[in-house]
């Protein structure tokens, strides 16, 4: 506390003093020292930014954001050797505390964003950590910081033979967050560099970064704890009640996340297979740890959690070979010429884009039916992502239109009913 005091003591003299240089005649030149380090800090910010625009990575956009409190801190210490032996500069050193905390919160924000992409709650928590920071620098600056730490200190907390206390538990969640903050900047770091290595295949790139994060974020944890002076053997109740909950209550997520892990790692499903479960088919287009996302050629997305996918049948359409066989069945009348109508179907598939020349569409006889006999035509794509109803549908049109032209009847189901003395004679095709 011996530090903390000698801290108070040194921002209270610092008040005094910029309170006796606010009733100085020379405290202008403090204020247009201060107002030149500020303009020029916000030149140099837009400088940085207009010259980083296009550099859409995370260094242009971190630099960008860190511009003008970094710029502030450096111009208010330059200034400070160079005016001290002219005029007094209590304002300036007020102003680098200020600089500093900006520059704080801005880039833990900054590392929340990128670890949490999708989080819609930062916007609000930006705005929380800078009041914190912002609140306790107050607080040190009006000497409130030790009858805060006092009071907080009072409210205690038994945890088996430790005792806790309000403000232990602050001070260990500051230091828990930023911990955890400083881990996911060097999961990031590792991140970048994984899937810079191309050779590597992107399942174990994944496996890697979350394995990364997961020791990392274990590890800041367990560091923060014991800096803060918590015994990690008072959680010993804790960790016990969560590894019965773990093998109780959460056999189904634990499962997911085993079945997810090892998806990734033996790669029998890859970002961009097409796959089917049960009736269920679609791209896949992102795998976590605890689900899968597919998406459908409809548009729509589909979850499947990792077990189902470990414990059922799917079938991989893209597993070694991304080409597909797509079929569709025609039916001609028996008075047609089937060369002529196998010929017409044949081409009207190779002049789609999208058939594949080898191996060649092939045209078989499947059915003598009733009413017609039953052709299908069989083709390959390379493209399953591209949909594959939309090709059948052309392919389908292009021959309704060849078989126009040439003759080619396509029949469909007849019946005739003969009323015999009044009576409905049994119904003849």
């Amino acid at each position: 506390m011996s530090h903390d005091n000698a801290l108070q003591d040194q921002t209270l003299s610092l008040l005094r003093d910029l309170w006796a240089d606010i009733q100085a005649p020379d405290f202008i030149w403090q204020l247009a020292a201060l107002a030149v380090c500020l303009g020029l800090a916000l030149l140099f910010a837009r400088w940085w930014q207009g010259r980083h625009a296009e550099n859409a990575g995370r260094f242009g956009q971190a630099s960008s954001r860190l511009a003008f409190p970094l710029a502030g801190l450096l111009l208010a210490g330059l200034a400070l050797p160079l005016l001290t032996p002219f005029i007094k500069v209590n304002l300036l050193k007020l102003a680098l505390p200020l600089f500093a905390s900006l520059a704080l919160v801005r880039a833990v924000v900054f590392v929340l964003r990128h670890a949490f992409p999708r989080a819609l709650w930062l916007t609000t928590w930006e705005r929380i950590i800078a009041t914190l920071v912002w609140g306790w620098l107050a607080l040190y600056i009006t000497d409130l910081a030790p009858a805060f730490i006092e009071a907080l200190e009072g409210v205690q907390f038994p945890l088996g033979k430790q005792r806790l206390d309000l403000w232990m538990i602050l001070h260990g969640l500051v230091t828990v967050f930023l911990t955890i903050v400083v881990a996911l900047w060097i999961a990031g770091l590792i991140e970048r560099r994984l899937m810079r290595e191309t050779h590597l295949d992107s399942s174990l790139r994944m496996v890697g970064i979350r394995i990364a994060k997961a020791l990392l974020t274990m590890l800041a944890i367990m560091v923060s704890l014991s800096l803060v002076g918590i015994d990690m053997t008072a959680l010993s109740v804790f960790t016990g009640a969560l590894g019965v909950g773990l093998g109780f209550g959460l056999q189904k997520i634990a499962s997911n996340y085993v079945s997810g892990f090892i998806i990734l790692l033996d790669r029998s499903i890859r970002i961009g297979n097409i796959i089917q479960v049960g009736a269920e088919v679609g791209e896949v287009r992102q795998i976590t740890t605890r689900y899968t996302v597919l998406k459908h050629g409809s548009g729509a997305e589909i979850i499947v959690p990792n077990e189902t996918l470990f414990s059922s049948t799917v079938q991989n359409q893209t597993y070694s070979d991304r080409k597909l066989r797509l079929a569709t069945t025609i039916g001609v009348g028996y008075g047609s010429d089937l060369e002529l109508a196998m010929r017409l179907m044949v081409e009207a598939a190779r002049a789609q884009p999208r058939v594949l020349a080898e191996p060649p569409p092939r045209v078989m006889l499947t059915q003598f039916a009733d009413s017609s006999i039953n052709l299908e035509l069989g083709f390959w794509i390379a493209d399953p992502e591209s949909g594959k109803g939309n090709v059948i549908s052309d392919i389908n049109i292009a021959i309704w239109r060849a078989f126009k032209v040439h003759g080619v009847e396509i029949p469909f189901p007849q019946r005739e009913v003969r009323i015999l003395n009044g009576h409905v004679s049994p119904a003849v095709d």
